[in-house]
């Protein structure tokens, strides 16, 4: 699904994708082309570092949200809170089934109009 994911964004917004860190290559980051902002940010992790009983890696992506809506947000299977983001701000998304497509999609909008430039 990640890959997916990374094509939709490529394709649906003006933003630049960056592997800001050699140490991590597997870590990307979308940004606004005229801000710089991070809207997203890809990754994998160990489901164990996000306190899930399971073996072996999933992938995910951080993106913002209000902070009114990131509790219900929460509740919902696969989203999380943030990994290594303000947790007040950002949740975490799990790319591993858990969440539909449609709904990655709608919260991907939604931190891409959160990050833009006013």
């Amino acid at each position: 699904m990640r890959k997916e994911i990374e094509k939709y964004i490529n394709e649906n917004y003006n933003a630049l994708q960056e592997y800001p860190w050699e140490k991590s290559p597997n870590l990307t980051t979308f940004k606004h082309v005229n801000n710089k902002k991070w809207f997203a940010l890809v990754a994998d992790i160990p489901y164990e570092k996000l306190q899930i009983n399971k073996d072996g890696v999933v992938d995910f992506i951080n993106l913002k949200n209000i902070p009114e809506m990131i509790g219900s947000l929460r509740k919902e299977k696969g989203i999380l809170p943030a990994y290594h983001m303000n947790k007040e701000h950002w949740i975490t998304v799990l790319l591993d089934g858990s969440v539909e497509k449609q709904k990655i999609y709608d919260l991907i909008e939604i931190s891409y109009d959160l990050t833009r430039k006013k």
